[in-house]
């Protein structure tokens, strides 16, 4: 019931942030000699205008079906890896944490590969006069017909390299922020604690990250409009800096910390309201104790994560 209580949350979470990931991706790849958008505020608006609502959640497929494969690599791996650790200490949640995000970017990057492909169509365009994917599956499908198993791993170094480090400074500032809050059976204020922890560990995690996943998504979008400007990793960022200077790292920043809060928030109320219904009231106290080595919490905590971050 746990798992089915994180993968309902992580559904939840993606709902909410989908919209500020698309700002956030536009953001990242616009061209700096024409930008379409001004800063976050105005992406947003415009896409509205432009595409309506529903073009903040072009490419919401993608993290939809992942997932639950996602969950289960992250969560299991975890898991296990605190077990062999055999001690609930801060160091080992941020070693876990690291482990499961390095594995799981097997699933994750095809899944942002799609997602980002398709944020990216039909930019500017109320109704796409030519759609070149009609889905997820449909793009990853054109991708790897065209280009092979690279093609659908494309931008799997720059996933590893943010998804390792961002999951281990999750799973640490999400156990260092609980223990230091304090989460008592007879707490009245116990879920909004674990609702700020959450959410800031999440603005952590990607404040540690953030500088990589432009460039991941810069070069996981490149080729979009049938001209590739990169050649390699290091040239995407040699380009980006030569053109855009070093706050290149800090473009569509604004949207992402928007949406680390309110994803894990939703995130963790959803599996509380789950496996309060689930379970009953009078056991949901034994899931929020954190600071013991063999609490159920922990695997709570893991399981209340949005698959992105």
């Amino acid at each position: 019931m746990d798992f089915v209580a994180g993968c309902i949350g992580g559904a939840a979470g993606v709902l909410v942030g989908h919209p500020f990931d698309t700002v956030k991706v536009r953001l990242q790849v616009q061209s700096i000699d024409k930008p379409l958008y001004r800063g976050t505020v105005h992406c947003f608006q415009s896409i509205v205008r432009q595409e309506t609502v529903f073009g903040l959640y072009k490419g919401i497929g993608s993290p939809m079906m992942g997932l639950t494969f996602i969950n289960a690599i992250v969560f299991g791996v975890q898991g296990n890896t605190m077990r062999m650790l055999g001690h609930d200490t801060p160091m080992n949640q941020f070693l876990a944490g690291a482990a499961a995000g390095a594995i799981q970017c097997v699933i994750c990057c095809p899944m942002e590969l799609a997602k980002t492909r398709m944020q990216m169509q039909g930019t500017g365009e109320m109704k796409s006069s030519r759609k070149m994917y009609k889905n997820s599956l449909d793009c990853l499908a054109r991708i790897y017909n065209r280009e092979g198993l690279w093609g659908i791993n494309r931008g799997m170094v720059t996933t590893l390299i943010r998804e390792t480090p961002g999951f281990g400074v999750y799973f640490l500032s999400y156990d260092v922020l609980t223990r230091s809050l304090g989460c008592e059976p007879d707490d009245r204020y116990m879920i909004p604690k674990l609702l700020f922890a959450g959410g800031m560990a999440g603005i952590a995690s990607w404040l540690s990250t953030y500088p990589v996943d432009v460039i991941k998504s810069r070069f996981q979008a490149d080729g979009v409009g049938g001209v590739k400007q990169y050649s390699s990793i290091a040239d995407c960022v040699r380009q980006s800096i030569q053109k855009e200077g070093y706050m290149v790292f800090t473009r569509g920043l604004t949207s992402t910390l928007l949406r680390a809060f309110p994803v894990n928030a939703a995130t963790f109320a959803t599996v509380t309201l789950v496996l309060m219904y689930a379970r009953g009231v009078e056991k949901r106290p034994q899931d929020c104790e954190s600071v013991q080595p063999t609490s159920h919490h922990t695997q709570i905590q893991q399981q209340a994560q949005p698959s992105s971050l």
